[in-house]
């Protein structure tokens, strides 16, 4: 290896280190306000006690980090089967043997120190693992971040406060960033013609991503922003709950069956909802959040629109007309600046005003494509054209289907490093304890 090469290896070593580092930092950052019998809790059988998630980021940066890349030996294989979340559904996690939550922080350590040593042994190679990894944990935080709001656990009030009183600095958390105020039922014509969808070949990007392929979109419009809490408000007190002509077959019956009445953060007197930092007045002006696909598709219903499809929701995100080419991001090429051109991150402790962040607007104009809320679409989970499986099959390609629906442009707690405007979240529709919102799309 030349002095350049060992240069550039030395770079791209430091690069997964700072970010290893970094997402460890959070994730303690977020657990440490917590005791012990809060950690251990089964909160809900939706997701799993808050100290499976430390075992299971420490068992999977093993897997991948220090025995596949580095050729060590598991540290803990007793632990394999405990910490695979394929093999261990949610629901019954709080059954397993557990590490305890100071043994947990030990194994987190002691695997850290591991895949250090791998790191300055044999460097990072392409750097695909490294990323992975530090992706996996940011990706975990805003795991950890559901199961917290959904418990209604106090402590993290602090953390959303300073993240508030620096968005606060841009106009962000006020809505002073936007001269303008928006509703959500405010929509942009995208025109007819062909866009470019996925990921590029360079760079990361996870396996359901790609292949990047050319299609063709029929003329439409969408909404300029997610739908507001005022707007959703609206519907919810003019008997957009009640109203059986609104709602598909399915989604009436899970309605019905578990007394569906408003969004989960919501109180029952549709006064107030609950945020990181505990009960807050619902502001007219923030994305309505924690609603589920069923309740999405209704609402778009009742307003004689529909929701869009993912490939939509890409073009409007990221094409350029006039260049006839995809961005990166919506706002062009730079990499997310939190609270300039989207609120995510986590250091809000909650949605901001949509349209408050106008430096993040796509080419036709379209506001708040990422962070704040995922924003549900129409379309079934399923494979790219050309998809191949990376780095193992059950990332993927074992949810494909017509169980799950695609999710597009990240939340508020979802952190810069992971989310670009091809990643593709999906889920249950069913499924409310997500950062989940929506964007209403019409046919021309």
């Amino acid at each position: 290896m030349d002095g350049f090469q060992a240069a550039v290896a030395s770079s791209d070593a430091q690069h997964a280190i700072d970010g290893l580092q970094e997402a460890r930092e959070r994730t303690l950052e977020l657990v440490a306000p917590f005791s012990d019998e809060q950690l251990e809790r089964v909160h809900s059988t939706l997701m799993s006690p808050l100290v499976w998630d430390l075992g299971h980021i420490a068992a999977f940066e093993d897997l991948w980090l220090a025995h596949r890349h580095g050729g060590l030996p598991l540290l803990r294989e007793d632990l394999a089967d405990v910490y695979d979340a394929f093999e261990t559904p949610r629901a019954g996690r709080g059954d397993l043997p557990l590490l305890r939550p100071l043994e947990a922080r030990e194994y987190l350590q002691d695997v850290r120190e591991r895949a250090l040593d791998v790191i300055e042994r044999r460097g990072v190679g392409d750097g695909v693992i490294a990323e992975l990894i530090v992706r996996h944990e940011q990706q975990h935080t805003e795991t950890m971040l559901q199961t917290i709001q959904l418990a209604q656990l106090a402590g993290l009030s602090e953390f959303a406060a300073a993240g508030a009183n620096g968005l606060a600095e841009t106009g962000a958390a006020s809505g002073t960033g936007s001269a303008r105020s928006f509703t959500g039922l405010e929509l942009v014509e995208i025109p007819a013609g062909p866009c470019t969808i996925g990921a590029d070949a360079a760079g990361f990007a996870y396996d359901n991503e790609r292949a990047r392929h050319r299609s063709d979109v029929r003329a439409y419009l969408i909404g300029r922003t997610p739908i507001t809490n005022a707007t959703y408000l609206t519907f919810v007190e003019g008997g957009g709950y009640e109203r059986r002509e609104w709602w598909s077959d399915e989604g009436w019956s899970w309605k019905e069956d578990y007394d569906i009445t408003r969004p989960q953060s919501w109180t029952a007197d549709l006064r107030f909802e609950w945020r990181l930092s505990g009960l807050e007045p619902l502001l007219p002006d923030r994305p309505v959040v924690h609603i589920s696909w069923f309740e999405a598709d209704a609402f778009a219903r009742a307003h004689a629109g529909r929701l869009p499809t993912e490939i939509e929701w890409e073009k409007a995100a990221t094409w350029d007309q006039e260049q006839e080419t995809s961005l990166l991001y919506p706002w062009g090429d730079d990499p997310i600046a939190p609270g300039l051109h989207a609120n995510v991150d986590q250091r809000a402790g909650g949605c901001v005003p949509v349209g408050s962040l106008p430096d993040g607007a796509s080419p036709y104009g379209v506001l708040g494509m990422i962070g704040d809320v995922w924003e549900w679409t129409s379309s079934n989970f399923t494979g790219y054209p050309g998809f191949e499986p990376f780095p193992y099959r059950e990332y993927s390609e074992v949810f494909f289907g017509d169980e799950y629906r695609v999710l597009r442009g990240g939340a508020w707690a979802t952190r810069s490093g992971v989310i670009t405007p091809t990643f593709r979240n999906w889920d249950f529709p069913q499924r409310r304890q997500i950062f989940s919102g929506l964007r209403i799309a019409k046919d021309l």
